[in-house]
């Protein structure tokens, strides 16, 4: 008999009085005097199945005895419709094999444990609710994001991880080499992006996009920083930072409502265990648009609210997460997209505005996260793009490729970058980033 999941048997209700058959690992059990009372999980939702085993069943003691937390069985038997409150169904099976036994010093015994905790046991933390929920929120955001570009006509580009090249020009690159000899004949890194790679493409293709694995060498333990980390990078050719703006802000939102229409349940957990307000801030996404402010103004706001920074705020200085989240928690209330930057803190590649001060770049903020979406129109002249290159002390002759792709058909063109972790922490309201990636890489922290 095929195995169902127990988010079917739970949700379709035409399966009362069938046969069928589940499997998955034992959450918690409860034996009386006559009967047992076993939750079952197989990690397709929230809930568990309970499976009501009764002490008719041959080798009722044998098996009750092997059945503990943390065990793998498999039940075959009847759904029927389930006297206790909360919940719609149950099965009481007439065969109950234990697949794989798990002893008395399974780590989950207790309900609740510390994410600090958790993180010290990785291969093991997907078995509670809360990583369960992570990693289901996480991959629908990851299927929506991919149905989000395909509806719209852009092609998946798979860029390179090992590149030549830094993209931001920060230099917080993890080298790739061989003990004795440099295996690539040079200086080779682990990718902090994939956008230069992704605009040859969009030069080929007009509206693309990559979405893989990047590296930062960066010796930071904040709850907003990983080593390894996942970007989605949209590129759309014959378009401008107007245009990026409308796309970023688009895409956020479609994301939102599918999350809200295909995770309800994990959803509601996290607004019952991790943030209150969790409907409410999402909800604001779909309902509102993403206003928007230049960055000139926004640090006259910051100036203006007398709010105390930890960092100074003027005109010409970054935006940190506490000036950033404040914008977008108190000020604004909702996202919101500060655009037009001083060039002397943004990447060599984004396009020099008139005034030759700014360049058309834009950052979408959001609540309880800061930073989420970081982009801008690319600079398509190449003599510009030249003195960009010189003035950001680069090697001229390692972006040769990418001075070529405004020789040869030139336009306008815009993207941006998605730090996948940071949207599975504003939708799920997780305050620390290394909980929601199934295995945090950062300084000092590489056991798997």
């Amino acid at each position: 008999m095929k195995k169902l999941k127990t988010k079917q048997i739970k949700e379709d209700l035409s399966l009362i009085g069938k046969h069928v058959t589940v499997a998955g690992w034992v959450r918690t059990v409860r034996k009386q005097s006559s009967f047992s009372f076993v939750e079952l999980n197989d990690g397709s939702q929230v809930s568990n199945l309970q499976i009501v085993i009764e002490e008719s069943l041959p080798n009722y003691q044998e098996l009750m005895e092997k059945i503990q937390t943390g065990a793998a069985i498999r039940v075959s038997g009847v759904v029927m419709e389930s006297p206790a409150k909360g919940q719609a169904v149950e099965i009481k099976p007439d065969l109950v094999a234990v697949i794989g036994e798990a002893p008395s010093d399974f780590p989950l015994q207790k309900k609740r444990h510390s994410f600090e905790y958790l993180r010290t046991i990785a291969h093991l933390r997907p078995r509670t609710n809360t990583m369960g929920a992570v990693t289901r929120v996480r991959s629908r955001l990851a299927f929506a994001t991919h149905k989000f570009f395909q509806e719209r006509g852009f092609q998946y580009i798979h860029t390179p991880i090992i590149t030549s090249l830094d993209c931001e020009g920060a230099g917080e690159l993890f080298h790739v080499d061989t003990p004795k000899e440099k295996f690539f004949g040079k200086n080779a890194y682990l990718t902090v992006s994939g956008q230069l790679n992704v605009e040859a493409f969009a030069a080929a293709m007009s509206d693309v996009y990559t979405f893989g694995p990047t590296f930062r060498a960066e010796n930071s333990n904040t709850s907003r920083h990983l080593a390894e980390f996942w970007m989605i990078e949209p590129e759309i050719s014959f378009a401008n930072l107007e245009d990026d703006m409308a796309l970023a802000a688009d895409f956020l939102r479609y994301l939102v409502v599918d999350v809200l229409e295909n995770c309800r349940e994990d959803l509601t957990f996290f607004s019952q265990y991790i943030d209150p307000s969790l409907f409410e801030r999402l909800q604001f996404v779909v309902d509102k648009p993403c206003q928007r402010v230049s960055y000139t103004d926004a640090i006259k706001i910051l100036q203006d609210s007398k709010q105390e920074f930890v960092f100074p705020c003027s005109w010409g200085l970054d935006l940190q997460s506490e000036h950033e989240r404040f914008l977008a928690e108190k000020h604004f209330k909702g996202p919101v997209i500060i655009y037009n930057y001083p060039a002397a803190i943004k990447a060599f590649y984004m396009r020099l505005n008139d005034d030759q001060k700014t360049v058309a770049a834009m950052d979408l903020l959001v609540p309880g996260v800061g930073e989420l979406i970081g982009g801008s129109q690319r600079e398509e002249r190449y003599d510009v793009l030249l003195q960009r290159i010189k003035d950001a002390k680069l090697k001229v002759e390692e972006y040769e490729w990418y001075l070529e792709l405004r020789k040869f058909g030139s336009n306008p063109h815009a993207g941006f970058g998605l730090g996948f972790e940071r949207l599975v922490q504003y939708v799920t309201g997780m305050e620390n980033i290394r909980d929601v990636i199934p295995y945090p890489r950062s300084p000092g922290n590489c056991a798997y």
